[in-house]
């Protein structure tokens, strides 16, 4: 692995972040509640300030920024670190938004599904079909915690299912190279499965009231891991974010020989692949504001509607 480039700081904490074909990268702050296009320079430019807590993005079939909003946390900092908490006082409610981001227009697309509202959402992944998988990592409070689960919906807002419940903190979520699976980190467990699809926005065998009762556990991280969002390469290995230990854990699809690529910022909570040939990897360290460049083993896999 080549050196770490830093290529923005004094982000409030980044994620979400998406490299664009000109070699912009955008990401969001979730401490500030804004979409921000970080350029090669290291400046940046304030695209849209939806507010709450964006976090997951991902350019849609109609090349707009489609995000999912967690509401916002309670922000800690201390020492030039910035650490989100719990659900805060000014807690504005999970949603998914469309962003414009020439205009920076921002609409609201779904913040319930079938009655239920949505509480935290996290990530966000497209499938070639046009619709989007996302995940619920929902919110927590003094003495309580949500139980959420995995969603897939339609662009223009005409259609929302439930399609894996429950789960525990889902957080990361990917397609495999022929979108034949669809892989979710849970954060707190330190797991990630992998969930077989029988179409687009279909579970194999339906959905089932028991946690990791459709799926495949793909692996399951020792000791103190926490896993944030995820990233799949060309070859198929899930590039999954992992607190604590910091740094993205790169697991095979098949599960073996784990490894890790350690970064600095113990709060390293995403990844992306851009560039030339895709071979950049492009990731938040979140606590400290920065995103950062590094030249990666392998080329990432092209996601649809951005890098084909």
């Amino acid at each position: 692995m080549s050196e770490i480039r830093i290529v923005t700081e004094g982000l409030r904490f980044p994620e979400g972040p998406i490299a664009l074909p000109d070699g912009d990268v955008l990401v969001v702050e979730i401490a500030a509640g804004r979409l921000t296009r970080c350029h090669p320079d290291g400046s940046t430019t304030v695209v849209a300030e939806p507010g709450g807590g964006p976090n997951g993005a991902a350019m849609g079939p109609d090349g707009k920024c489609y995000v999912c909003n967690n509401g916002g946390f309670r922000i800690f900092e201390r020492d030039g670190r910035i650490i989100p908490l719990d659900q805060p006082d000014d807690y504005s409610g999970g949603r998914i938004e469309r962003i414009d981001i020439e205009t920076g227009e921002v609409e609201v697309l779904y913040t319930h599904c079938g009655g239920v509202a949505l509480k935290g959402p996290n990530d966000i992944v497209f499938d070639k079909a046009g619709g989007f998988w996302f995940t619920d990592h929902g919110k927590m409070r003094k003495r309580e915690r949500d139980t959420t689960g995995v969603y897939y919906a339609l662009p223009d807002g005409s259609k929302i299912v439930e399609a894996i419940f429950p789960s525990d903190g889902p957080n990361g979520v990917g397609l495999s190279p022929n979108e034949d699976e669809l892989y979710v980190a849970e954060t707190h467990t330190g797991r990630v499965w992998a969930y077989t699809l029988s179409g687009p926005g279909e579970i194999a065998g339906g959905r089932r009231p028991v946690r990791g009762a459709q799926g495949r556990l793909l692996v399951g991280l020792p000791g103190h891991q926490l896993l944030d969002s995820l990233a799949v390469d060309s070859a198929g290995n899930v590039c999954v974010a992992t607190i604590h230990n910091g740094g993205i854990t790169v697991v095979p699809p098949d599960g073996s020989h784990v490894s890790h690529v350690p970064m600095p910022d113990e709060i390293t909570t995403n990844i992306c692949f851009g560039g030339a040939d895709l071979k950049t990897a492009f990731i938040t360290l979140s606590s400290t504001g920065r995103l950062a460049a590094v030249e990666w083993a392998r080329p990432g896999l092209a996601l649809n509607f951005l890098n084909k």
